[in-house]
C-alpha cells in the first residue's frame, strides 16, 4: 500500500504577499516531498445584483481568467532562480483550485487533513493601515492544521539561522516547540525557545511573604523552560545546542516579535496558558500574526491535551520530531 503524501495548501491572489506565500509553500513542499494545492477565489456576491453577470458564460470567463492568472504566478515563481536551484522543486505535484466566494472560508475547508495552510499577511483587499489581512487572521483562528502567515522579512536573515518559538507550560506551546524543532531541521537552524516572564514586583513589603509569589526571576523562568524542552524534545537537544532557552522580561507578544528580528520563522501556539475559554486565537498569537517581522507559524491546540499526545499530534500534522 502506497504511503499517503502530505498536502500543503496555499491561498493566492494578485498581491505581492500572495507571491511570497506561494514561494514559501513551494519551498516547503519540495523539502517535504509534499503535494501543493494552490487556491484562488473570485468574488460572487455581485452576481445577484447585476443581471449582466448572471450569464453563466460571464461567470465561466471570470473563473477562467482567475485560473490563467494563478497559473502565470505559479510559472513565475517556479522560474525564480532560488526555486530552480532547490532540490525537488520541479517534481512537486501542483494542483490549482479556482473557487467562487470568500477565500478564507474555502481555505479553512481545504485545511482539513492538510499538513500546512500558507497565506500572505495581506492580500489585495487589505487596507493600507492594517498589518494583517482578514484572510490571514481568519485562517490563523479557524484552520484545522498549522497555519503559516508569510510576512515580508524586515531584517536581514541572521547566521547561524534561527527559528524562534514562544514557550510556556501550556499544551499549545509544547506543540509549537515540537513544530519549531521540525521546521528548523531542513534549515540547519537553531531553535530559540523564548519565555517571557514578569519579574517580582513588591509594592509593599507584605507582598514578599504572601504565597504564591508574584512573578518569577530570570533563572527560575529559564529553569522551568529547560524542563519543558527536556520533556518535549529531550534534554540532548539542549546539550548539543539545537535548542536554546532565552528568558526575557516583558509581555510575551512584544518579546517574541523583538526576538524574531532576523529569524527565519516565528512559531507560536494558538493559545497560551492564560487564554480565556472559548477564545480561538490567543492574544499572544494574534499579536505575532499581526506584527511578526518574519513568517509566523501558528500551531493549533492538540485535541488531546495530555503531555504524551503533544509530539504525536504534531507528527500527525506532518511535523515530526526527529
Amino acid at each position: 500500500m502506497s504511503e499517503v503524501r502530505q498536502r500543503i495548501v496555499v491561498g493566492i491572489d494578485g498581491s505581492e504577499g500572495a507571491r511570497g506565500a506561494l514561494t514559501w509553500a513551494l519551498t516547503q513542499a519540495a523539502q517535504r516531498g509534499a503535494d501543493l494545492e494552490v487556491l484562488s477565489a473570485f468574488p460572487v456576491d455581485f452576481y445577484w445584483v447585476d443581471p449582466y453577470l448572471l450569464d453563466s458564460g460571464r461567470i465561466d470567463a471570470i473563473r477562467s481568467q482567475t485560473e490563467i492568472r494563478a497559473q502565470a504566478m505559479l510559472d513565475e515563481v517556479r522560474q525564480d532562480p532560488a526555486i530552480v536551484a532547490l532540490a525537488g522543486a520541479a517534481a512537486v505535484d501542483v494542483q490549482i483550485l479556482v473557487v467562487g466566494g470568500a477565500p478564507a472560508a474555502h481555505l479553512v475547508q481545504r485545511s482539513e487533513d492538510a499538513a500546512l495552510l500558507v497565506v500572505g499577511s495581506r492580500g489585495r483587499g487589505g487596507l493600507r493601515s492594517t498589518v494583517a489581512g482578514s484572510v490571514a487572521l481568519h485562517c490563523s483562528a479557524h484552520a484545522k492544521c498549522p497555519v503559516v502567515v508569510v510576512h515580508p522579512t524586515t531584517a536581514p536573515a541572521e547566521e547561524p539561522a534561527r527559528v524562534v518559538v514562544g514557550l510556556d507550560d501550556s499544551q499549545p506551546a509544547r506543540a509549537a516547540l515540537a513544530a519549531a524543532v521540525e521546521m528548523a531541521a531542513p534549515l540547519g537552524a537553531r531553535v530559540d525557545a523564548v519565555v517571557a516572564y514578569e519579574a517580582p514586583n513588591y509594592w509593599i513589603d507584605l507582598y514578599a511573604v504572601m504565597p504564591p509569589p508574584i512573578g518569577e526571576t530570570q533563572p527560575h523562568a529559564r529553569a522551568r523552560s529547560e524542563s519543558i524542552v527536556a520533556e518535549v524534545v529531550g534534554a540532548e537537544a539542549l546539550e548539543r545546542g539545537a535548542v536554546r532557552v532565552v528568558a526575557v522580561e516583558g509581555h510575551p507578544g512584544q518579546v517574541l516579535v523583538r526576538e524574531a528580528e532576523g529569524a527565519r520563522l516565528l512559531v507560536v501556539g494558538s493559545r497560551s496558558r492564560n487564554q480565556l475559554e472559548g477564545v480561538v486565537l490567543g492574544t499572544v498569537a494574534l499579536h505575532c500574526v499581526m506584527h511578526a517581522p518574519c513568517p509566523v507559524l501558528v500551531v493549533p491546540e492538540p485535541a488531546d491535551r495530555s503531555p504524551e499526545s503533544t509530539v504525536q499530534a504534531t507528527a500527525g500534522a506532518g511535523l515530526t520530531v526527529g
